[in-house]
């Protein structure tokens, strides 16, 4: 009869407990959620929604109106393809270049190597906005070190407001968060066994036949990490990405000068008062189209990326 009663106590326990869980999971998932949520209601729902008491998600008039409106003004499929060439461009750079640091820091011991690998963490702690002042200067006149005066006559090069800034920083595994992207590789390097290493030597293969045919393909799981980390960074970055250009049509650019395309566009048409609740809708129909293609990339990818940063985190 004890045992009855222990049993059934622990049933009820795990039961609650359950439940306690399940409440916790739908909570913060609605928290999560939230502002996507939101933001997709607020871009179906039509103007007279916006008053109404009893609209709150499901709106009462349905209309397509603000996903033309956003598209129109953002010109959404030219910056579309732009924003998916310029973030493939120095996704690929940055993961190249990067797997090459790592790999130096992990494996190659040389003077001064845990000083340099200081000054990449110091890279991750240091706030962007603190360097770019001297990065925007040397971008603006670039000179590389004084050899382009002498290709050019005594002249630098302006190289703002084009894709170089991008390459440059990339392919120098200087790029938005490249020092986090180092680390995940060192990480990765020095979990590999050194005898993996010294049986290619023996076999007489060199450092970078080693890297490229033995380290290489078995760091899948912090090249996909680093990949969709990149793309997803440069994709969603505006402060990088508006410094260094201005007439160039990508997301971050288009986003920040919505709200005043948006008055343009309302001056120079049929309405002339600004209505703050509609240039909210616009705005917000404008942000749910940029974050569409990440979600969209989520859903295929999202196995294989919460498999890399399972491996990652236990090899490193």
């Amino acid at each position: 009869m004890l045992m009855e009663r222990l049993l059934s106590l622990e049933s009820w326990k795990r039961g609650l407990w359950t439940i306690v869980r399940l409440v916790l999971i739908i909570g913060l998932s609605f928290v999560i959620l939230y502002p996507i949520i939101q933001k997709i209601s607020t871009s179906i729902k039509d103007k007279a929604d916006m008053y109404s008491p009893i609209v709150v998600f499901i709106p009462e008039h349905f209309t397509l109106d603000n996903f033309k409106q956003a598209i129109a003004i953002m010109d959404y499929w030219k910056t579309l393809v732009n924003t998916i060439g310029l973030s493939t461009m120095t996704t690929i750079l940055t993961a190249v270049s990067c797997a090459f640091a790592g790999y130096a820091f992990a494996r190659l011991k040389f003077k001064g190597s845990n000083l340099l690998f200081a000054g990449v963490i110091l890279t991750i702690l240091v706030p962007p906005t603190t360097i770019l002042i001297p990065i925007y200067m040397n971008l603006k006149d670039f000179t590389l070190l004084g050899l382009v005066p002498l290709l050019t006559g005594g002249k630098s090069i302006n190289l703002l407001d084009s894709y170089w800034p991008f390459i440059l920083t990339s392919i120098t595994a200087n790029s938005l968060k490249a020092g986090l992207y180092i680390f995940i590789f060192r990480q990765f390097f020095r979990g590999i066994p050194k005898e993996v290493e010294e049986a290619a030597y023996i076999d007489g293969a060199g450092i970078g036949s080693t890297f490229l045919r033995i380290m290489l393909p078995n760091a899948t799981p912090s090249i996909i990490t680093v990949l969709l980390f990149s793309f997803v960074w440069q994709w969603n970055d505006s402060f990088f990405t508006t410094t260094y250009l201005t007439s160039s049509k990508v997301m971050s650019t288009q986003l920040t000068s919505l709200p005043y395309n948006l008055q343009i566009m309302l001056e120079g048409g049929a309405t002339t008062n600004k209505d703050p609740f509609f240039m909210s809708m616009v705005q917000d129909t404008g942000i749910l189209l940029a974050i569409l293609p990440l979600v969209i990339l989520y859903l295929f990818v999202q196995r294989y990326f919460v498999e890399s940063i399972e491996r990652t985190g236990i090899v490193g």
